[in-house]
């Protein structure tokens, strides 16, 4: 069990469910037969046990050493390992998914509070709270902005109500689209943004420098992830088209602004059953903001029988993520 790499996912809500999704879009595809169940495999890696555990806890898990690799908000990460950051590595930063923010909001009627600058002016006049589920991180943000004479709370639940039932006189809190701010009649104050946030893949950092099978894993994954991420919006068209030759077939495709694929289209003979008879099949990639005027072009140089079907994945010659990574555990090893 020692030797088995341990990726620890959330357990809960909407970031569970997404984290699944994102995974399975990536070919890694996790099966959880019972959904009480706390473990889980992932097919493509025979290696690897998946855990559920809460999203606070899984950077505190990667950190110790309990798990090998883990998902979950930057936020969460930012505010578990403040004060202890080297233990845990960014493996990837931004998985385009959980996209948040963590703001300071105060009631509608502070019409004296519109910057975190007239928030300290005004901590200065009266004695003010904060609840809020980041100590850390707001702690620290208030003290840079001069309102170190805020009170900071921790507090569970919906930290909306706090200024109504009267245990906070203002809050930090993580929004996606400040709609439930609004309906609970808070404001986000200008300049309050104290960390945006997005899901990230992280791992042990003593583990990925000592274990070259976990390094493995994490490429492997690495791999799918951004190939994934790289394909998204991004279709292959085929199609037939007579030509005298190869270059015939290349100046007509160059000649549209949307037919340039991703390093040039491919062209290849096409056999019918007369021969040759000077018939190419073309492949290329477009987006799809511009796949309907790349089908147009196809058609307009001559092109038939076109065919469309999404990219599951582009893989480059070695994920940029990974480059970073090596680099930096081998840095750590360098002298300095």
């Amino acid at each position: 069990m020692t030797d088995q790499i341990r990726v620890a996912l959330p357990s809960k809500g909407r970031m569970e469910d997404e984290t699944l999704c994102f995974l399975e879009g990536c070919g890694l595809r996790i099966d959880k037969r019972n959904p009480r169940q706390y473990t889980a495999t992932m097919p493509a890696l025979p290696g690897v046990m998946v855990l559920f555990q809460r999203a606070r806890d899984i950077p505190i898990s990667v950190a110790a050493g309990d798990v090998d690799l883990g998902i979950t908000g930057y936020d969460t990460l930012a505010e578990a390992l403040h004060n202890q950051p080297d233990a845990v590595i960014i493996i990837h930063d931004a998985l385009d998914y959980g996209e948040c923010a963590l703001v300071l909001a105060v009631p509608e009627e502070w019409d004296d509070v519109q910057t975190v600058a007239d928030l300290a002016r005004k901590s200065k006049q009266e004695t003010l709270r904060v609840a809020t589920k980041h100590t850390k991180l707001v702690r620290a943000f208030l003290d840079a902005a001069g309102a170190d004479a805020v009170r900071v709370g921790s507090a569970d639940g919906a930290l909306e109500s706090a200024p109504t039932v009267g245990y906070a006189d203002f809050i930090a809190d993580i929004t996606s689209t400040g709609t439930t701010l609004r309906e609970n009649r808070l404001r986000q104050i200008e300049d309050g943004t104290i960390l945006t946030s997005q899901a990230v893949l992280i791992g042990n950092r003593a583990a990925l420098k000592s274990r070259p099978d976990l390094l493995a894993v994490t490429r492997q994954m690495l791999e799918f992830i951004e190939a994934h991420m790289r394909a998204r919006g991004q279709y292959m068209i085929f199609a037939n088209m007579r030509g005298e030759s190869v270059d015939d077939v290349a100046q007509r495709i160059f000649s549209q602004t949307n037919l340039a694929g991703l390093q040039g289209p491919t062209i290849a003979s096409m056999i019918t059953r007369q021969g040759t008879g000077n018939w190419w099949a073309i492949n290329l990639v477009a987006p799809a903001d511009k796949l309907y005027d790349a089908i147009q072009q196809v058609r307009a140089i001559g092109g038939s029988g076109v065919v469309v079907t999404p990219v599951t994945y582009i893989f480059e010659e070695l994920p940029e993520r990974y480059e970073r990574l090596q680099a930096a555990l081998e840095s750590e090893d360098s002298p300095s």
